[in-house]
C-alpha cells in the first residue's frame, strides 16, 4: 500500500467510523460519489448519494453504534482509483449482537477530493 493511498483510506475511514457513531446520514453520504453504487447489510443495491443517506436513515436509530476496521488493505489501481478492502466490527452497545463484516470500497477522485465509488459489505461466515 502506498503512503498516499494509505492516508486517504485512513482518513475517509476515520471520517466513515465518526458519522456511523452518530447514524449522521448527510455526513456519511457526503463521502460517497455522486454515481455512487452501495450493497450495505440488506440485499438492496443503493445508488447514488441519495441512495447512501435512504440507507442510513432507514436504519434503526442504536444509541451508541460504532464501527472499528482492521486487516485494512489498500492499492492504488490507477492515478485516479484505490482499492480498499477491510473487516469491520460493528458494536451496539447491547442493542444488538455485534457484526463483523468483509467490506470493500473503490474510491476514485471526483471534483478535486477522494470520494466511495462502490461500497460492499459482505458477510464474514463462509456461504459454500
Amino acid at each position: 500500500m502506498s503512503s498516499e493511498a494509505d492516508a486517504i483510506v485512513s482518513a475517509i475511514i476515520a471520517k466513515w467510523c465518526a458519522g456511523f457513531a452518530t447514524l449522521d446520514a448527510a455526513a456519511l453520504s457526503s463521502l460517497y460519489a455522486k454515481r455512487a453504487f452501495f450493497f450495505g447489510s440488506n440485499p438492496k443495491l443503493y445508488r447514488g448519494r441519495d441512495g447512501v443517506a435512504d440507507y442510513f436513515n432507514g436504519l434503526p436509530r442504536w444509541r451508541k453504534p460504532s464501527a472499528a476496521f482492521s486487516e485494512v488493505q489498500a492499492a492504488q489501481a490507477g492515478p485516479d482509483i484505490i482499492n480498499m478492502a477491510a473487516i469491520v466490527s460493528f458494536d451496539f452497545a447491547g442493542e444488538r449482537p455485534e457484526l463483523v463484516v468483509k467490506m470493500s470500497w473503490v474510491i476514485t477522485r471526483e471534483d478535486a477530493d477522494w470520494k466511495i465509488v462502490n461500497h460492499h459489505a459482505s458477510s464474514r461466515v463462509p456461504m459454500i
